[in-house]
């Protein structure tokens, strides 16, 4: 008899990885001219929960909200033409699925959107995308967190890296004078 359970709960647990669990709106081809829906399976949210399994800070936290960023972008490419989006915008100019900062702050805020809806993040809030211009011409879009206790903000930027890379986090006052990761 215990076998048979077993096998009922691990022909249950297939199921439920395979069948879709929660759908995110995403855009790509530049100022959102394209928009796609991500439909993501069970399997695939369960193994970016599991970033924050055991998160006891707001450090730890954007940690993991880095690594989710950078999963949530490789589920996404496996969908649509985004897996061909290079870091920056010239490496994939004029290719389908490439994506510039507000392509980047649009979709990085969906998927904070989502972890939010999900319960997982309990140290940060999700705010409006916010926008950096150092130079008068090189205006710049990123997604934006609060912590709940200290009120610090940050961004979250994956416009840095090509698809599926983790996300860049500063804090807005850094990012604002023009901060870049190290890469």
């Amino acid at each position: 008899m215990p076998r048979t359970v077993f096998l009922t709960a691990l022909m249950l647990w297939s199921a439920a990885s395979c069948a879709y669990a929660d759908k995110v709106s995403i855009c790509y081809n530049y100022g959102c001219a394209a928009s796609a829906e991500v439909k993501l399976r069970g399997a695939e949210l369960s193994r970016i929960n599991l970033l924050f399994a055991w998160i006891d800070g707001a450090a730890e936290e954007r940690q993991a909200i880095s690594q989710a960023i950078g999963l949530f972008q490789t589920f996404a490419g496996q969908q649509t033409p985004t897996f061909r989006d290079r870091g920056r915008n010239f490496p994939d100019d004029g290719v389908d699925g490439r994506m510039d900062c507000i392509d980047h702050a649009h979709n990085t805020s969906a998927y904070l959107r989502l972890m939010e809806e999900r319960g997982w993040l309990r140290f940060h809030r999700i705010l409006e995308p916010v926008k950096r211009a150092p130079l008068i011409f090189n205006e710049h879009w990123s997604a934006r967190i609060a912590g709940k206790e200290s009120g610090a903000e940050f961004v979250v930027d994956s416009w840095f890296f090509d698809n599926g890379h983790p996300a860049a986090i500063f804090t807005l006052a850094e990012w604002m004078k023009g901060a870049e990761p190290d890469e």
